[in-house]
């Protein structure tokens, strides 16, 4: 049975009673919520093979829901029957085909249009029957937070009904034997408040007077549409006016009284803005800004690529803005050339608006989680994840960066032979540029990633990066006295290099005074430019070494055959 008799046969008794209900009293936001949803039914576990979403009264106050809406931003549903929503009780919301497949579960509501929860991530809004907001979720599957759920047939569940706006810190995976609790508690229920302040995480410009701050989650209606509550540097000040944009409610668009120049990068500051826990903005309320302009030649390169990833792996690519202008990502696209040199599997890099700062890295993968396993990524929001990346073939292959004009802004035809010369295995090495400014054509600027960096620098510096002015070899130990007693002083000799050229590969073995070999230290790793390495006063057994003065040779050479030997001291002392 979907609803009590009773209340099935009131609509044909008339509407008084449910007017006086439903209008009488209209939600505050969040008094009613979305808190349990199921994009991906297939496989089943023991739910039916149908979407649904449930919303829960939060509040104190019983709210007739007739007339009132769900919609995803293209299709929207309206709840056309009358039923009371008691405080703390539950209703299941589906398609009609589906309500007899969800009423033993409990109340249920079967809607005309319901729109459709897409697996990957999706945007489901809530409006009263006046058409305020009530409550909105963005989901998408790194909710789930379980890699095996996420393929399907379990729900998507709030942790706690009192925290409705903390996103994937407040949705998992349903933990219920069926794969979800439709009409009841979650099962993944439990305290969860949100005692984190709200971050400002970047900006985005739609013209030349009109930026947008967006945050990491959603924010307070009253504190966000303060126009005083954000400065612009620059001579720029305060906006002229704030408006939160719904139904996320993580974006607030700022129009500015003074015109944006392009040649400039601004600093948005945000102070006083709280989210939906009343937490102020804090520590992270700042982040740059700027007027994007199209990218022309060598504006962005090619700067680093793996095109010969593990088995089960994923290409990379990563680009860096030389420039000192802004570019915005949705103007930028990938290709290879086909046999005729045609362009061909031309890739867009981001569907909507993306800022690309002078000194930025963005890097374009085909699957972000694998390359966070196998890389280390020191900002995951760097990574960009698509769909498909133009193919990249393990031998040798073309490369082309162009803007939406189709302009060429960097090309790169590698070719796995410009790998180090000893590497045996180019499995999971990436190819790195040396020189932002040297010609991306020239094999002599691309070497191999380093192999203390993991054969892979994705978001950061180059482990091959060299400026145009090349730095003398050196290397160097300190301090010349350490006592590895675990004291926190002077523990390990540090072993600090710098090199003149890619591509070098160190040797370093540790003798004593009488010249015999204690500790090999180094062998046949690949450097990067500047780096370091450190002994820790142990022999090659982990054996303690006793006090006194050490011979640390250092042996560099190349793929060319130039070698180089450093030949220090160093003293081990202890405390007795």
């Amino acid at each position: 049975m979907v609803l009590p008799v009773f209340q099935r046969l009131l609509p044909f008794f008339g509407c008084l009673f449910f007017a006086a209900v439903s209008f009488a009293q209209l939600p505050n936001r969040f008094d009613v919520v979305i808190d349990e949803l199921l994009p991906d039914p297939s496989p089943p576990v023991q739910l039916p093979n149908a979407e649904f979403i449930e919303l829960k009264n939060v509040s104190t106050t019983a709210y007739n829901i007739r007339n009132w809406k769900l919609s995803d931003g293209s299709t929207t549903a309206t709840i056309a029957i009358g039923f009371t929503l008691q405080p703390d009780s539950f209703v299941i919301v589906c398609p009609n085909s589906a309500v007899d497949l969800f009423a033993g579960f409990g109340t249920t509501i079967g809607v005309s249009n319901f729109p459709s929860l897409n697996n990957e991530a999706d945007v489901i809004a809530l409006y009263a029957s006046d058409g305020r907001l009530v409550h909105t979720v963005g989901y998408n599957t790194s909710w789930y937070q379980n890699a095996v759920k996420s393929d399907g047939g379990w729900s998507l569940e709030m942790i706690d009904t009192r925290n409705p706006c903390a996103g994937t810190n407040n949705w998992k995976a349903s933990t219920g034997n069926i794969g979800g609790t439709p009409g009841k508690k979650n099962a993944v229920d439990y305290n969860n408040p949100d005692e984190q302040p709200p971050a400002l995480i970047r900006t985005t410009t739609t013209d030349s007077i009109t930026i947008s701050a967006w945050f990491e989650e959603p924010v307070d209606s009253n504190s966000a549409v303060i126009p005083e509550n954000y400065t612009i540097n620059n001579g720029v000040g305060h906006p002229v006016s704030a408006n939160l944009i719904s139904p996320l409610c993580t974006e607030v668009a700022l129009n500015l009284a003074t015109t944006l120049n392009n040649q400039l990068v601004y600093g948005l500051t945000v102070l006083h803005v709280k989210d939906c826990a009343g937490n102020a903005i804090n520590q992270l309320n700042t982040a740059k800004a700027g007027l994007p302009v199209m990218a022309d030649s060598q504006f962005v390169v090619i700067n680093e690529i793996l095109f010969n990833p593990p088995p089960n792996g994923f290409d990379y690519v990563e680009i860096y803005n030389r420039s000192n202008r802004v570019i915005d990502l949705k103007q930028l696209y990938l290709a290879t050339r086909n046999g005729t040199r045609q362009l061909t599997g031309i890739t867009p890099l981001y569907a909507t608006s993306w800022l690309l700062f002078p000194g930025e890295y963005r890097v374009l993968t085909e699957n972000k989680y694998w390359l966070q396993q196998q890389y280390l990524i020191k900002d995951p929001d760097l990574i960009i994840e698509l769909s498909a990346l133009p193919s990249l073939p393990d031998d040798k292959g073309t490369l082309v960066l162009l803007n939406m004009q189709g302009i060429i802004v960097d090309e790169l035809q590698y070719d796995h032979n410009w790998h180090f010369g000893l590497i045996n295995d180019e499995e999971g090495i990436a190819l790195e540029r040396i020189n932002y400014n040297g010609p991306t054509q020239d094999r002599s600027n691309w070497a191999s990633a380093a192999s203390t960096t993991g054969f892979g620098t994705p978001g950061y510096p180059n482990s091959q990066l060299m400026g145009d002015a090349q730095i003398q070899g050196q290397v160097t130990i300190n301090p010349a006295v350490f006592s590895p007693d675990n004291d926190g002083f002077n523990d390990f000799a540090v072993i600090d290099y710098q090199l003149p050229e890619p591509g070098v590969v160190a040797n370093i073995r540790i003798y004593d005074a009488n010249g015999r070999l204690v500790r090999y230290l180094v062998q046949g790793a690949t450097l990067s430019a500047t780096g370091r390495f450190r002994w820790d006063g142990l022999g090659d057994r982990s054996n303690k070494l006793p006090i006194g003065t050490y011979i640390v040779l250092t042996e560099l050479f190349n793929a060319q055959g130039r070698k180089k030997k450093f030949k220090q001291t160093v003293t081990l002392a202890r405390r007795f």
